[in-house]
């Protein structure tokens, strides 16, 4: 039994990987595992489904069983737009659920009490704070954060009237807490961007799973 709003998964997959070369991120495989399968394993313990938000063929993830939505705001004008995706795609199959959870698709290592611990956060600073994101030491990551669908339409305009594409300019426009955790001894945040990221990530993964 939850004690959070039931709330569905957002994985942001829709970055060009330019440090990598090119191609999808979320396909490299961390000890044994597709990032991807990694996440979403995360994430299906705590969220009433996943939606993967990337742009391209959408066939790429299709071992996935996972909806995928392409950006809906022209010129990929970053993260922002792959949340509004997602809060539009949640809108309109009408199931009653009024929250998102994004969370990049390069992070292998996410942890179990994502969901739980952002709604318990926002929680504590009370109901006029709808925001939460996710911090580790002394990093703040914005694009792990809780989104409900009643801002939908303030960020709809924030992007497409204001041009606004920094996310944390838009949060703190309404307010947003954050979520800690520690990184001994590892960071749940850790994302994947480099070659030595991946030797990296391999390393934690073998050691702590």
């Amino acid at each position: 039994m939850t004690s959070h709003p039931p709330t569905f998964g957002l994985v942001l997959a829709g970055g060009l990987a330019r440090r990598m070369g090119g191609g999808d991120k979320a396909h490299l495989r961390i000890g044994g595992s597709t990032i991807i399968d990694r996440v979403l394993a995360t994430l299906s313990g705590q969220c009433a489904g996943v939606i993967i938000n990337a742009n391209g063929d959408p066939k790429r993830f299709a071992d996935t069983g996972c909806d995928v939505i392409a950006d809906n705001v022209p010129d990929h004008p970053g993260p922002l737009a792959g949340i509004l995706a997602g809060l539009d795609w949640l809108a309109a199959q009408g199931r009653g659920i009024e929250w998102l959870l994004s969370v990049p698709g390069d992070c292998p290592f996410l942890p179990d009490d994502l969901v739980e611990r952002l709604h318990e956060a926002r929680r504590k600073l009370g109901v006029g704070v709808p925001l939460a994101c996710a911090k580790s030491g002394d990093w703040r990551h914005p694009v792990v954060g809780l989104w409900p669908l009643a801002l939908r339409e303030d960020l709809r305009k924030a992007l497409t009237v204001e041009g606004l594409r920094k996310i944390e300019v838009w949060t703190a426009r309404h307010g947003i807490a954050i979520a800690e955790w520690p990184t001994d001894p590892v960071d749940p945040f850790f994302n994947v961007n480099t070659p030595d990221d991946v030797a990296r990530a391999n390393e934690l993964a073998a050691r702590y799973g």
